[in-house]
């Protein structure tokens, strides 16, 4: 087994595992993948302020994420398809987040379902929803959610229509799915992902199994998704949701100010600043270069998170100085759960905590609770 040191080792080995298709869903972007570049260059454009002759012994990444006490803030975000890159990936991601203290989200469009999920950890999960059109089905996921115990609903907003990832198109990765030559002759050579996402539970979106009427392919179900995504979702349609689910709830795909303000008058409990780790509208801003601005505008009146582009415990810690209380990861724990199953996505943990513990030091604080404006540098 090759020396793991960073994400970027994970991402390689999950390259080389994974079938094209699947990987590339994960990695890529939309239309010339601008701000997905930008959410990466934007946070390695911000430098740190090093700082020597401070007592920095018996140091903590411990926090807080919608009063949960978190090993650190770093949560797991909802990533479609998760359970193509290592059979049962959910629930196996799902575990890993749970040893190691931290919260794991789970997708509408997951391969293993909300009961799957929850019968394979012992503690709760979030789930994040999307508003189809079908709000009938929609009502029926917050109700399972519900019954499976989730400890707080993550509402995706910035997905009312779908942004095109020319790579997924070319690899034959469509809605429905179909197989070309090129993927055929790909999946022949990675007989082993093959042969282990055979072993798992399910092959198709557990989420939607059994749910809708004569749905019994990938295809049908496919279709039936395409369709449902809904531009006519709005800010009545938040208060829907959370009258009828009643408990915590964050909002995610909040890249803009007065969106910011709307989110507070919702009643929303956290905002997730994020464009979708640049898979929808494709040259807007980084995440990175809208959070201060979304931060000082909300201030205290609720939780401000942070995704797009976290990579390392230093994107962690620019993160929480620039005013994040908390963050998430898609594609760093999908490339370790790629390469490693679930032992990889701990290993994405360990990496990104160490990280984050080794350059609070070096900044001179002791816990992430001092992280603020004087520790980044614009360079």
């Amino acid at each position: 087994m090759p020396v793991v040191t960073c994400i970027e080792d994970l991402r390689q080995l999950s390259k080389k595992r994974v079938a094209r298709a699947i990987f590339e869903y994960v990695d890529c972007g939309s239309y010339a993948e601008c701000t997905l570049r930008a959410n990466r260059a934007d946070l390695e454009l911000l430098t740190l302020r090093q700082r020597v002759g401070i007592d920095v012994d018996r140091r903590s990444t411990r926090a807080t994420m919608l009063g949960e006490e978190v090993a650190m803030p770093v949560a797991l975000a909802p990533v479609g398809l998760t359970g193509l890159n290592w059979a049962d990936g959910e629930i196996l991601a799902a575990r890993a987040a749970q040893r190691f203290g931290v919260p794991f989200t789970l997708s509408t469009m997951s391969i293993c379902s909300i009961e799957d999920v929850a019968a394979g950890v012992e503690q709760p999960f979030w789930f994040q929803l999307y508003v189809m059109r079908d709000r009938g089905f929609a009502a029926s996921l917050i109700e399972r959610a519900k019954a499976a115990g989730c400890s707080a609903l993550v509402l995706t907003l910035d997905l009312q229509i779908q942004g095109q990832r020319h790579r997924d198109l070319k690899n034959g990765l469509t809605v429905p799915p179909k197989l070309t030559l090129a993927t055929i002759l790909d999946v022949m050579t990675k007989p082993a992902w093959a042969l282990n996402v055979l072993r798992g539970k399910r092959k198709s979106f557990g989420n939607l199994e059994g749910r809708i009427p004569d749905a019994n392919s990938l295809t049908t179900l496919s279709e039936w998704v395409a369709g449902q995504f809904d531009a006519t979702l709005s800010w009545k349609d938040v208060e829907w949701v959370k009258q009828l689910w009643g408990g915590k709830l964050v909002l995610k795909g909040i890249l803009d100010v007065e969106d910011a303000r709307l989110a507070v008058q919702s009643g929303a409990d956290a905002i997730v600043v994020s464009n979708h780790g640049g898979r929808q509208l494709d040259g807007t801003s980084s995440s990175i270069r809208m959070l201060p601005e979304v931060a000082e505008a909300v201030g205290d009146r609720l939780e401000v998170w942070f995704d797009g582009g976290i990579r390392s415990g230093q994107d962690v810690l620019k993160a929480l100085a620039l005013g994040a209380r908390g963050t998430m990861i898609g594609r760093a724990f999908a490339y370790g759960l790629g390469a490693m199953g679930e032992a990889g996505v701990a290993r994405a943990l360990e990496i990104i905590q160490r990280e984050l513990d080794v350059t609070m030091a070096l900044c001179g604080i002791r816990g992430v609770h001092e992280a603020g404006r004087s520790i980044v540098r614009a360079a």
